[in-house]
């Protein structure tokens, strides 16, 4: 063993573990050039060897987003959201960066063709200057294998959903999971984020130990950093006893805090520390206590936004987007209603509640409402319609109120924009004939009034006639 330190710094030895590496593995210089690469990263994008050197990423990888930009690879809009991209950059900078998800389409042959890639990267400095190894893991055949088993079930972890965006969701869950690092969940209200935060506990390896959520906006700012942090006896009015936090409660396991966003600035500060030192003082004391928890945040406000106006810490907000994760709202994913209604319904029989099912005009209605308020809201309206159906068949007239407007309205709008010959002669001398302009008045298609026009073949003559 004590020779290892001299083994690894030998340069045969370092030369040898980069060829043997059967991932990608790049060295990127500050302008995500190329400084070197092995085998594996040309057999994987089966790159020609000169190729290579002293290109940026994209444009040796041969990325499609790399010739959208005059600038070349880094400089469109696609290019700033690249994730291999981001990395290389963080890791330049000094960070460490394990197991990021990237989706990259490469021109191979003619052709493109989709990789999913998972990428790590970590710095080191040569010669005065500042490089990143990048890692590139292709796990695109994986990937594929997991789609087809996942559209044969229903969902994965208590989460119900087919959809591609749910699949995706899924297959990031699991690769998130192996990693220690901070999440952020953003979504909409009701779009599920604490069931995808408890889903990625179970798959880590933390999954033995607690899962503690904790909603930031549901308790008063006086108490919040008490209730994170816990406190001592005598440390404020009413404190009669020592009491622990949820960071302390949560140490070993995976701490859950909804609604970040809301966070006092006082409180943001403390947060900050916790998640670079794992350390913090409980309120009235002076002893530090050492954690070690896995932070999941979840908001549905633009956090960037309110870095921007003041309300939100920049270093605070960068260190709980290690990961980003995007939840889709329910309306993004129509094709999932019936299936959630259908475990609805099964999650209320095994309660005790008798029903005889749900109508297609019932699911038909439902997949047309827009759900603001998601899947939250879907479930509440099932539980509605299993109230007011007393046991029978679940028919439109069993749906909430809201969801009955809604169809009023869409029911009005159809009567409205339905054609008859006396608007449709109206419109067309108001416009002088002109169809495409008496389409638009009316509020329909140009092919819906040529369909009606050769419906009603008495029509044009007449109004030629009107108009000389």
């Amino acid at each position: 063993m004590d020779q290892l330190p001299q083994l690894l710094n030998q340069e045969q030895f370092l030369r040898a573990l980069f060829k043997a590496i059967p991932c990608g593995v790049l060295i990127v210089d500050r302008d995500r050039r190329i400084y070197a690469a092995n085998e594996a990263t040309r057999l994987i994008f089966r790159l020609e060897k000169d190729n290579i050197a002293s290109r940026r990423l994209g444009e040796a990888l041969r990325c499609v987003n790399a010739n959208m930009s005059k600038k070349g690879c880094g400089y469109s809009r696609r290019c700033k959201q690249c994730q291999i991209r981001r990395t290389a950059l963080d890791a330049i900078e000094g960070g460490r960066i394990e197991r990021s998800r990237a989706r990259v389409e490469i021109r191979i042959n003619g052709e493109t063709q989709e990789f999913v890639l998972l990428v790590n990267a970590a710095p080191f400095e040569h010669e005065g200057g500042n490089y990143a190894v990048v890692i590139l893991e292709d796990v695109t055949e994986l990937v594929q294998l997991r789609r087809k088993i996942v559209k044969t079930e229903k969902g994965f972890q208590g989460i119900i959903g087919r959809h591609e965006s749910m699949i995706e969701l899924f297959e990031t869950i699991r690769d998130v999971a192996a990693v220690d690092v901070p999440v952020l969940l953003q979504g909409e209200s009701g779009t599920g984020k604490e069931l995808v935060a408890a889903a990625i506990h179970k798959e880590s390896p933390r999954a033995d130990k607690l899962f503690v959520p904790v909603n930031c906006a549901a308790l008063p700012e006086g108490l919040l950093e008490s209730e994170l942090f816990g406190h001592v006896k005598g440390a404020f009015t009413g404190a009669i006893r020592d009491k622990k936090g949820r960071f302390e409660l949560a140490d070993g396991g995976t701490l859950f805090l909804d609604e970040i966003g809301e966070l006092p600035k006082m409180v943001q500060v403390k947060l900050l520390r916790v998640l670079q030192e794992g350390a913090f003082e409980p309120v009235g004391s002076e002893k530090t206590i050492k954690v070690d928890v896995r932070i999941i945040s979840a908001t549905n406000k633009d956090l960037m936004a309110e870095v921007r106006k003041g309300n939100f810490r920049e270093d605070l907000y960068y260190r709980i987007n290690v990961v980003p994760i995007r939840l889709p709202p329910l309306r993004e994913r129509k094709e999932d209603i019936p299936l959630l209604v259908d475990y609805f319904l099964d999650e209320a029989i095994r309660e005790g509640i008798k029903t005889q099912g749900i109508s297609k005009e019932a699911i038909e209605l439902l997949t047309q409402y827009p759900w603001p308020g998601n899947v939250r809201e879907l479930h509440s309206a099932v539980r509605f319609a299993l109230v007011k159906s007393r046991g029978q068949v679940i028919g439109p007239e069993h749906l909430p109120l809201e969801i009955l407007r809604f169809r009023a309205n869409l029911e009005g709008k159809g009567r409205s924009r339905r054609l008859d010959e006396f608007r449709v002669r109206e419109a067309l001398v108001k416009t002088g004939g002109n169809k495409a302009k008496a389409a638009r008045l009316l509020g329909v298609g140009r092919a819906t009034l040529y369909r009606f026009l050769s419906e009603h073949p008495h029509l044009p003559s007449e109004i030629n006639s009107i108009l000389e």
